[in-house]
């Protein structure tokens, strides 16, 4: 169970996702500044500036827990089994033989309720 002092923000992390919120805002902002400059290099700079913003945000407390539940969810998913082609294959099939047969089901369904109240409102015909 995590103490009290660990769960807290302390203020420093709050300025770190604060720094790192004010970068990216201003990459953004040189970004569309700077829209008479080649794309390329705009992208480029976007790119490297999202870089800095994330490794100033990974250095919060914040920053850390979160790259901790992403090495865990890596870990996880690891010792997913997966199945095999075959075993795809053959549920796959199944699920399109099942969708198919309640399609038919449904279409019987319309056709017989849309007879039903065409009785009921034209008794004659």
């Amino acid at each position: 169970m995590k103490s009290k002092a660990e769960t807290e923000n302390s203020p420093v992390d709050t300025i770190k996702l604060a720094v790192a919120a004010l970068i990216l805002i201003g990459g953004i902002f040189g970004f569309y500044y700077y829209g008479d400059q080649p794309q390329l290099y705009r992208v480029l700079g976007i790119v490297a500036v999202a870089g800095v913003a994330i490794a100033v945000a990974m250095t919060s407390q914040q920053g850390q827990a979160l790259w901790s539940f992403l090495q865990d969810s890596r870990t996880e998913t690891r010792k997913v089994v997966w199945p095999t082609r075959s075993e795809t294959w053959r549920t796959t099939l199944l699920v399109m033989i099942v969708v198919m047969i309640v399609a038919i089901f449904l279409w019987l369904m319309d056709i017989l309720l849309g007879w039903g109240v065409q009785r009921l409102i034209l008794p004659g015909g």
